[in-house]
């Protein structure tokens, strides 16, 4: 799944992963559509990603479609694919060209996802076989803004997903409040176990950050980040809520106060021992954003320390946390290193361009890629030190992603692989 476990936390136990490389040393590369902004998951031999259909794979599909694409780990062979129409509503719900932007989740033999129509889907991984479907839109009265985009999360028996219910684009207000934005669904049935519709009419726009899983003091929560700028954790099993806090909070507000910030979370919360770590933004379409970095106490809700300011801007990204140390990008370009039980800065690093994706920590490296299409590759640690800057072509937004000894990393129109 997104993040490789239901922590969410980008660190995996892959060793002997390339440092340097470019085009010339790939594995494979398998072709996708024309635009491409979900992330690849890699289970079972098989590989699982969203694109949509700007370069079909069947020439009976034809037109703006949201695409679910499966290749062959060992080769890139391609398997199958499942295709979802788009919705008549056009890009106030599902922006054009935008094809399925949720990463994957894989759990035994059913990969599960959201479609571009705010379907929760099932289906066999071997061959793409419907399982189950959930229409959240027709069903449950969601209503999408813009996109559809969280990543399902596995546990316990039970799918976690952010409905991606959202302000109208037109009006900006929530037209169908008790909608839920929440969800836990059974994985074998899909049917919903629990739902939550806390966020209500306070929506600012939409809901694309996906929920997170952690055990804190013996005991399974879930958290979700909702679009009215606050994080709630429920008991996972029940949806019992077990506490919020308000992430459009300023850190240590100034003596005569402040309004709050328009703070979104489009970033998804990680899990790290009885702490989570969360980051803040806006739609980085908008333009530029107060954006803060928070610990919170997974116990009750209370923040551990923040950063935020000039110590730390706007950010849609997740962070990984590994080995006592958090690395925590901006959207400006900038990858802060800080102590995990303080909020310290250890060291920052500007890639000088845009980040959208995620760190991942492997192998004692961190990987993040940014806008102008290069994968950064620095070493994990409190020693600040870059080893390498690579380029493949048509790279912009994402997330690498490390599986069996072999680098991911999905551009616009190809998903390449690095590695023996």
């Amino acid at each position: 799944m997104f993040g490789g476990r239901p922590d969410r936390n980008m660190v995996s136990a892959e060793k002997g992963l390339p440092e340097k490389f470019d085009e010339s040393g790939l594995k494979w590369a398998a072709a996708l559509g024309n635009e491409t902004y979900g992330n690849p998951v890699i289970a079972g031999g098989r590989v699982f990603i969203g694109t949509n259909n700007g370069a079909p794979r069947d020439p009976k599909i034809k037109g703006d479609k949201g695409v679910l694409m499966c290749f062959a780990e060992k080769n890139g062979d391609f398997l199958w694919q499942a295709v979802h129409d788009k919705l008549p509503t056009g890009e106030r719900e599902d922006w054009p060209k935008i094809g399925i932007c949720s990463t994957p989740a894989v759990a035994g033999d059913r990969v599960y996802y959201v479609s571009n129509r705010a379907e929760l889907v099932c289906r066999a991984a071997a061959d793409g076989k419907l399982v189950w479907l959930l229409d959240m839109k027709k069903d449950l009265g969601v209503l999408p803004h813009q996109a559809s985009a969280a990543s399902p999360l596995v546990a316990d028996g039970l799918v976690f997903v952010n409905t991606g219910h959202g302000a109208d684009g037109e009006t900006a207000k929530v037209k169908n409040p008790e909608a839920p934005s929440f969800l836990a669904v059974d994985a074998a049935s899909g049917k919903i176990a629990w739902k939550d519709a806390s966020p209500g009419a306070r929506i600012m726009a939409g809901q694309w950050a996906s929920p997170a899983y952690g055990v804190v003091d013996g005991k399974p929560q879930v958290c979700f980040p909702g679009g009215d700028g606050w994080l709630y954790a429920f008991e996972a099993a029940t949806g019992k809520p077990l506490w919020k806090l308000n992430g459009k909070a300023h850190e240590k507000p100034k003596p005569d106060g402040e309004p709050e910030t328009p703070n979104h979370f489009v970033a998804t919360p990680v899990y790290a021992g009885h702490r989570i770590l969360i980051a803040s933004g806006a739609d980085p379409e908008a333009g530029n954003s107060p954006g803060c970095l928070r610990a919170v106490d997974a116990r009750g809700g209370a923040e551990l320390w923040a950063r935020s300011r000039e110590a730390f801007g706007c950010s849609i990204s997740s962070v990984a946390v590994h080995d006592g140390l958090v690395y925590a990008p901006e959207l400006s370009g900038v990858l802060h290193c800080l102590e995990l039980e303080t909020g310290k800065p250890v060291w920052s690093h500007d890639l000088l361009s845009a980040i959208w994706g995620s760190p991942m920590v492997a192998d004692g490296k961190i990987y993040l890629r940014n806008e102008d299409g290069e994968v950064v590759v620095m070493k994990a640690g409190r020693e600040k030190k870059l080893l390498a800057t690579n380029e493949l072509p048509g790279l912009a937004h994402g997330t690498v992603t490390a599986a069996n000894g072999a680098l991911y990393v999905a551009g616009g129109t190809k998903l390449y692989v690095i590695g023996k």
